[in-house]
């Protein structure tokens, strides 16, 4: 995938200044901002993207391996998993088949619960979840284009919104 040309013009900007000359006003800003995040989010994924290739993973299974990574015994129920991830359980499933496919998963049975299936991170995928981890953190979470001061109202900010939202109910989130 090629880099984007630069556009001379903000087309978010443009968006809005259309908004407003159809009259839609009240709307405009609240278009303008959304868009904006969802620009913003597709610019970072790609930034994310193009560290996790070199090590064959996804965002997805960057998230899964990592989530398993923290886990006390390196293995989590599957519907947990999902639950954590706030991701379909199809999700989980598919990206655990890949990683299994890779050798840095394993399905394994729950010792308590015969019904349910465990998904254990292997020595391989901490290792590769390790390497993948440190390079994120030097080349887009150490320095993801904001300020600190920046950082810390942007994760106000969303925070809220995702708590208002229902995103969680943890009302001891520092907001």
């Amino acid at each position: 995938m090629s880099d984007p040309i630069a556009l001379s013009r903000d087309p978010i900007a443009e968006a809005r200044r259309h908004w407003q000359d159809r009259g839609w006003t009240a709307a405009a800003e609240g278009m303008a901002a959304v868009t904006s995040i969802m620009r913003t989010q597709q610019i970072l994924l790609a930034r994310i993207e193009s560290v996790l290739k070199p090590h064959g993973l996804t965002f997805a299974r960057f998230e899964l391996l990592a989530l398993l990574s923290f886990a006390r015994e390196g293995a989590l129920p599957m519907n947990k998993a999902s639950a954590r991830l706030q991701v379909h359980p199809t999700s989980v499933t598919n990206s655990v088949d890949r990683l299994e496919r890779a050798g840095l998963v394993r399905r394994a049975a729950h010792p308590g619960d015969g019904r349910t299936k465990l998904v254990e991170i292997t020595g391989q995928g901490r290792n590769v979840v390790e390497r993948a981890t440190l390079e994120l953190n030097g080349t887009v979470f150490g320095n993801p284009g904001f300020s600190a001061p920046e950082l810390d109202r942007l994760n106000q900010m969303l925070g809220k919104f995702r708590r208002d939202a229902g995103d969680f109910v943890d009302t001891r989130f520092p907001i």
